[in-house]
């Protein structure tokens, strides 16, 4: 029986200057993250305790350092949010890490809360820069100079599923989804086939179908085991072979379909052969090819293109819910999975207001039409790089979402409430309400457990390893009554 479908999502943002010469990415990522009067008010480590990124999910550990900050380094490099989320440094890139939330929806309103909670820090770093050094935010995954920085997804799963059921599972469907989850990209990097423009930007940088690296050898199903959660019950399937979306539409349904497929795998629901002859030359091929009509080969000889691979998972996925109860949102997801699907076998440049990469995609023959001009020239890149600039007021899908250019799925009212507070029905709550009520007492937090300060010789330790637990409906009578960190230890364990 699948488990309950905890979702987050961690995402790093390009980060550049105004004057380029002799920026340092990692010093103005940490000026970044400690500017905004908000975040600096947390005083909170991030706890290293508990994770291990070498642990393998084919059960073994590979060697080397588990990299732990001092003291000094970890409060300069990682902020603990009030809405239960995290914004840290990770290498050169500024990164925001959602909190767990229940469904596709919630996670689109607390990823572009992220978006909020960047840009808000990226003005206060401002104030303290001259105007030649300013700083800008791309939520993009490569920076043209044949580096990536990823969006990666995080979902619960139950422990007893053996991990080659969820890569015979999952390879086609990830391979596949980037027609309509890809955030588009001018040109090809990482010494792929020559395009003009393609599908996704983080398709040219795997490299290995199968492993644990997210750096070097990139893979296309990622295997740490590293679970934040009750590890006898418990993984956590950390997904790196997606871009970050700009459209609430595009991360709705990149999310809610990824989501059902894992009910199916848990359930030994998905029993089509769909196992691809070469997953890593497939990715490569479906991006390159704006048409989606590109056929890929599977081990048992057919080929199929990326829509009819999607439409084998889809099909499996309305067999699976004839015989369950279904909630109002996973029909909505499969609606739109459904429809999405259509469009891209019709002519994929109807879905102008939905996908990221045909939205772009339509800006950038706009303008070529207008200027006369083709994808060599450097303003077409610039147009690229432009669509993600984080800034409201200044980034281009933003301009096309003011002309209501653009398919939403939540509310500005409800991503400003999303920067705030934390989701109602995840642990998250617990740990984002005691940071508000118990801010100067919260020593420490790490997704699975708060630290306290109470006075003691030692701090105290509340673990929180079962991500549906600590909800609002579950603690909120608790923090009500508990005036003080001694007083909630007490009535917690009382």
């Amino acid at each position: 029986m699948a488990v309950e479908r905890v979702i987050g999502i961690e995402t790093e943002f390009g980060i550049t200057t105004r004057n380029p010469h002799g920026f340092d990415p990692v010093g103005n990522s940490i000026l970044l993250i400690n500017s905004h009067e908000a975040v600096q008010a947390i005083k909170a480590i991030w706890d290293y305790a508990g994770e291990n990124p070498l642990l393998d999910a084919r059960g073994f550990e590979v060697s080397g350092e588990r990299e732990r900050p001092s003291q000094k380094d970890n409060r300069a490099i990682n902020k603990v949010l009030l809405n239960g989320g995290r914004l840290y440094v990770d290498g050169a890139h500024p990164e925001y890490s959602s909190p767990e939330v229940m469904n596709a929806r919630d996670l689109v309103l607390y990823e572009k809360a992220g978006e909020r909670v960047l840009e808000m820090s990226r003005q206060a770093a401002n104030r303290l820069l001259p105007p030649d050094a300013h700083l800008y935010i791309y939520k993009n995954n490569t920076d043209g100079k044949g580096n990536s920085y990823g969006s990666h997804e995080n979902y619960l799963m139950a422990r007893g599923v053996p991990f080659e059921k969820i890569v015979e599972g999952l390879t086609a469907f990830l391979v596949t989804r980037q027609i309509f989850a890809g955030a588009g990209k001018v040109g090809a990097e990482n010494q792929t086939d020559p395009v003009e423009y393609q599908i996704s930007q983080r398709s040219d940088f795997f490299e290995a179908w199968i492993g644990l690296d997210t750096m070097a050898k990139r893979p296309i199903i990622n295997t740490r085991d590293e679970p934040h959660a009750d590890e006898e019950k418990y993984r956590r399937l950390h997904v790196i072979v997606g871009d970050s979306n700009m459209s609430e539409f595009a991360t709705y349904l990149k999310v809610g379909a990824m989501a059902i497929v894992l009910s199916m795998v848990e359930d030994g629901w998905v029993r089509k052969d769909l196992a691809l002859e070469d997953p890593v030359r497939a990715i490569k091929e479906i991006s390159h090819d704006v048409t989606c009509r590109r056929k890929v080969r599977l081990k048992r000889g057919v080929e199929l293109s990326g829509v009819e691979i999607q439409r084998e998972y889809l099909e499996m996925a309305w067999a699976y819910y004839q015989g369950r109860e279904a909630s109002p949102q996973v029909l909505d997801i499969l609606e739109k999975w459904a429809w999405v699907l259509d469009k891209l076998e019709e002519d994929p440049w109807q879905l102008h207001r939905h996908l990221d990469w045909v939205i772009k995609m339509e800006l950038i023959r706009s303008y070529m039409e207008r200027r006369k001009v083709g994808f060599e020239d450097q303003r077409i890149s610039m147009l690229d790089l432009q669509f993600h600039d984080i800034r409201r007021e200044k980034g281009l899908f933003y301009l096309l979402e003011r002309q209501g250019l653009v398919e939403r799925i939540v509310t500005d009212t409800e991503i400003e409430e999303a920067v705030e507070f934390p989701p109602p029905d995840t642990r998250a709550y617990f740990r984002g309400m005691c940071l508000r009520k118990y801010r100067d007492q919260v020593y420490g937090a790490s997704w699975s457990s708060l630290l306290f300060d109470t006075g003691d010789a030692a701090v105290k330790k509340i673990p929180m390893a079962e991500p549906t637990r600590g909800t609002r409906k579950l603690v909120q009578e608790v923090l009500d009554r508990s005036g003080s960190v001694r007083e909630l230890f007490d009535n917690l364990t009382g």
